[in-house]
């Protein structure tokens, strides 16, 4: 293999995760097209712990009547981590891989000498029963022209930001039809909702895009809130400041993805941690448990950027994940300029009280307060445990219930 073909790390850092979120629209608009799914019926996780410690896969994908399949982005690793990473992964049974298909590996094939040898390999290291499916540049690229009606020849720089209007107007299309011009409140729409809920909302509300969410009062509405474990002590113990962008513009991108995946609306970002919220639009009857699956989804997410973190760094970090806190109550929504839909903000006790429960929250755990648990179904109340009131300044003691999810660090 040539090393010189391979480019600097940063900059590969950044093009496996723009081809994480590449390649889970593509396997969403894909099962749409071929299968006649609805897009909210294709569930797309990223960061899946695979039941190995350290151990997590970059893409989970489940659709209703066919099993589940992982998809690796491992855009020009040298051959010898490629083989070892995906034995590691892949090469024994666990719980997580049970029942799975296959593997779809996205890696630039072109860029190796002999690849149908290093593909043996590979495939040697899975474990048996599952297949391996390889999506080379070539590949890549019929499949963007076939979902996303984009023409391109690589995937040079140059061409990531036309992909990524591309990408953003099929959803508008599929959200608002042939309206869709991608102004200013179609995009902030497409930012903070999924786009099939956009599409219930402008169908069945007969809604234009600027009525779709206004000022009101949103009764019961689920508040998620999740922050990096022990950030600042990472940050202090990394000597390279790109590392830290890297970590946090990762965190948004997959947690974004994960709220959006699961019905919510990413309502914020505040530094390392995240604000979500379910039941503003398009309610449907699970979306507490919606939520509660989101939040089990962060800790997966926060434990494997600790994980990598911690392999970029010298000094051992006393923790990793996130703290996770959920809350539940009426939410004020208003606009943050005058007659303005583009720009909102949100006021309730809930968003304080999750941040509050996210402080008390220990790694692999999820804080929620009572009211909050009530509305589970009883399969999953049963998990969580009673913890001693919490007190909260400004709000009194809170009733909260903890759920420990271990074994995933």
């Amino acid at each position: 293999m040539n090393q010189s073909l391979f480019q600097g790390d940063s900059y590969l850092r950044e093009l496996r995760l723009f081809l994480e979120e590449v390649c889970c629209d593509l396997c969403r608009f894909q099962h749409v097209a071929q299968d006649g799914l609805r897009p909210e019926e294709v569930h797309i996780n990223q960061e899946v712990y695979l039941g190995i410690t350290g151990a997590f896969a970059d893409i989970q994908v489940k659709v209703p009547g066919a099993a589940p399949y992982f998809v690796e982005i491992k855009y020009d690793y040298p051959s010898e981590k490629l083989i070892k990473h995906l034995g590691r992964k892949y090469g024994s049974l666990t719980h997580a891989n049970n029942g799975a298909s296959k593997l779809i590996l996205v890696a630039n094939t072109k860029h190796y000498e002999n690849w149908s040898h290093i593909q043996a390999q590979i495939q040697d290291c899975l474990r048996p029963g599952l297949g391996l499916e390889i999506w080379g540049e070539e590949k890549l690229l019929s499949l963007i022209r076939e979902q996303f009606n984009l023409e391109i020849d690589s995937l040079e720089e140059g061409n990531l930001t036309e992909l990524h209007g591309a990408i953003d107007r099929a959803k508008g299309i599929h959200a608002f039809g042939d309206s869709f011009t991608n102004d200013p409140q179609q995009a902030s729409l497409l930012w903070h909702f999924p786009f099939w809920v956009l599409r219930r909302a402008h169908a069945l509300q007969q809604a234009t895009p600027r009525a779709i969410i206004s000022p009101g009062l949103y009764k019961g509405v689920v508040v998620v809130f999740a922050d990096l474990s022990c950030f600042s002590s990472y940050v202090r113990d990394t000597r390279d400041d790109e590392v830290v962008r890297h970590v946090l513009t990762t965190f948004y991108s997959k947690v974004r993805y994960q709220v959006l995946n699961t019905g919510g609306m990413l309502y914020q970002f505040l530094g390392d941690g995240v604000v979500a919220l379910f039941g503003v639009l398009g309610r449907e009857a699970s979306y507490a448990q919606d939520a509660l699956e989101c939040a089990k989804a962060l800790v997966d997410i926060g434990n494997s950027i600790s994980n990598k973190w911690q392999r970029q760094i010298d000094l051992l970090q006393g923790a990793g994940g996130c703290h996770t806190g959920m809350a539940m109550g009426d939410l004020n929504i208003l606009s943050l300029r005058p007659f303005s839909r583009t720009h909102m903000g949100a006021i309730a006790d809930s968003i304080n009280t999750a941040a509050r429960l996210s402080s008390v929250a220990g790694p692999n755990e999820i804080v929620v307060s009572n009211t909050l648990l009530q509305k589970f179904p009883e399969a999953s109340q049963v998990s969580f445990q009673e913890m001693a009131p919490v007190e909260a300044k400004n709000i009194g003691r809170i009733g909260a219930w903890k759920l420990s999810l271990a074994g995933k660090d």
